[in-house]
């Protein structure tokens, strides 16, 4: 899998590389917030260990992550740590923490 160069397509392959067995007993929309130069918004659905993606806002998000659109992208593609970016204030989270931990176990990174 090719690196991703922005959220869009980010979003796009997402339901691609969702790892569903990692996912039992979710139930979560997770909302991101991304700014700056190809940011935007856009939401997921976990439940039954299916994943939905929409463009948008959602009304009552389980998490909301909210990031610069360029971070999102380089950590998405493991070039920036999440716990790093986390400490830094790169990523400011909203909502349940723990399913902010639990994110990064369930995609498969691009190589």
């Amino acid at each position: 899998m090719a690196k991703f160069t922005s959220p869009a397509e980010i979003f796009v392959a997402m339901p691609g590389g969702f790892i569903s067995e990692r996912a039992a007993g979710m139930n979560a929309v997770i909302q991101f917030d991304l700014t700056g130069e190809g940011g935007g918004k856009w939401y997921t659905t976990i439940a039954n260990q299916q994943l939905q993606v929409a463009e948008g806002a959602t009304t009552s998000p389980t998490m909301t992550l909210t990031m610069a659109a360029s971070d999102y992208v380089a950590m998405t593609n493991g070039e920036l740590n999440a716990m790093t970016a986390f400490m830094q204030g790169k990523i400011k989270v909203a909502g349940d923490m723990q399913l902010a931990l639990k994110m990064q176990n369930l995609f498969a990174r691009p190589e």
